[in-house]
């Protein structure tokens, strides 16, 4: 089964510092039909102005992904971490049991990255922070695996059976991927404009996959993310 979510049906939001995109339900946007997908809660896809952010705020029993599109992103938390990524890269934390946190963009430009909650596989981890600087040419042509299970070998883990590509595909190459019996995916088409089993979809579009193998062709070189799970 396959399903395209076009960008202009998601929930938005534009408080002029911040503007997003909502794939689920999230703060004003509320569509009783569209609340997740599996354990997958949250995608924003976020504009943020220079020198502005997300201030200090909790967080609770969530597993969180950032993932740079264009910019930097900065991130400190009550854990005593505090590091900035940028283009292709990617932070991870686990709110377990609770914990305080920020993102800002304290660069010069305008900021774009897809915000990522992963409902955990149980109640009261113990917080976590991680991030990773993946080298971009890693995923050129090729699914980049990023996140896995703790079992699963990604260079960043969380508590949960579900996994995180990246992939940029070059205009007119082709690529595949299976999702297999029992499982589910989620695709976020962030740059360019492919093709999926005869499907199109363009910048900031999305779709739900599920048990289905799905092969992608770039019309326009094409900057992907995969997120894939257990079947709800």
């Amino acid at each position: 089964m396959l399903r395209k979510i076009n960008s202009n049906d998601m929930g938005s939001s534009n408080l002029g510092w911040l503007r997003s995109k909502f794939h689920f339900s999230f703060a004003e946007y509320y569509n009783p039909d569209n609340i997740q997908f599996g354990v997958l809660r949250v995608i924003n896809d976020d504009l943020i102005n220079p020198q502005t952010g997300f201030g200090t705020h909790p967080h609770k029993n969530m597993e969180i992904i950032s993932y740079v599109v264009n910019g930097e992103l900065t991130h400190g938390d009550s854990m005593g971490n505090q590091n900035t990524i940028t283009r292709g890269q990617v932070q991870y934390m686990s709110a377990g049991t609770g914990v305080l946190h920020s993102e800002y963009n304290l660069g010069e430009h305008t900021s774009r990255f897809l915000q990522i909650w992963i409902l955990p596989d149980k109640i009261g981890h113990t917080p976590a922070y991680g991030d990773f600087r993946f080298n971009w040419d890693d995923r050129k042509n090729t699914w980049l695996h990023m996140v896995s299970g703790k079992d699963g070998g990604a260079q960043i883990t969380i508590n949960q059976d579900a996994n995180i590509y990246s992939l940029e595909l070059e205009q007119g190459n082709e690529i595949s991927f299976p999702v297999k019996e029992g499982r589910q995916a989620y695709l976020v088409q962030i740059e360019g404009t492919s093709v999926i089993n005869g499907i199109e979809l363009s910048d900031r579009d999305g779709m739900e996959i599920v048990e289905a193998e799905i092969t992608i062709k770039a019309e326009k070189t094409s900057h992907i993310l995969l997120i894939e799970m257990k079947k709800a």
